[in-house]
């Protein structure tokens, strides 16, 4: 079969294609350094696998050109291969019927059990979020936040420097309410302490909700 593998980073794809060409099963290993050069090749070549970076230099990001390509190349398969593991953007590839998701800092074996999972018509999502968690997103009808709308509100209160009194006035509820809710919030999401909260609604944009 092909492989096709997008990344605006030389040393990246040489490095892949030297790692692939061991797989007795790829024929061929087609390279693409930006999404528009992508979906070209991929229309041409038919590639049954795309291993696609997330950030690119042409304007034209791994999602939209995901997006194109499984839309375009019947039985073609996508795995990011992508530095980002924030859940904005495990969430985002479960929107897009993204099959496959990998770290740049992965194993190397793991390249292969990703290729025979998605072949087989499953995903392959391997990040540092939490395996309770991404099963729930993996899980769920219309992929969104595991926590609920009101979770949501409290992190981003928090995120802006309210206290558990200001929360409370501000959403009409308890401020001891408002510690339920952060105590749910840290084990739903494997969080010890409020540093940690911090540092994930910063990568997860939580400021920009609502």
């Amino acid at each position: 079969m092909k492989v096709l593998i997008v990344d605006d980073h030389m040393l990246i794809r040489k490095g892949m294609k030297l790692l692939l060409e061991d797989y007795p099963y790829i024929k061929e290993i087609i390279e693409a350094d930006n999404g528009s050069e992508a979906i070209t090749l991929a229309i041409k070549h038919q590639p049954r696998i795309i291993f696609m970076d997330l950030s690119m230099p042409d304007g034209l990001d791994g999602f939209t050109a995901s997006k194109t390509i499984l839309s375009e190349v019947e039985d073609a398969k996508v795995i990011l291969l992508t530095m980002h593991d924030e859940e904005i953007y495990v969430r985002k590839a479960i929107q897009y019927q993204i099959q496959g998701y990998l770290l740049k800092n992965s194993e190397a074996n793991e390249l292969h059990e990703a290729i025979q999972t998605v072949l087989s018509g499953n995903r392959f999502f391997k990040t540092k979020i939490p395996e309770k968690q991404l099963e729930r997103l993996i899980e769920a009808d219309e992929p969104k936040s595991v926590l609920t709308q009101r979770e949501q509100e409290v992190v981003r209160l928090t995120l802006l420097g309210y206290t558990n009194v200001q929360i409370g006035k501000h959403l009409g509820i308890s401020h001891k309410t408002v510690e339920n809710h952060k105590a749910n919030i840290m084990q739903k999401l494997n969080l010890k302490d409020k540093h940690e909260l911090m540092k994930y609604a910063l990568k997860n944009n939580f400021i920009e909700l609502f």
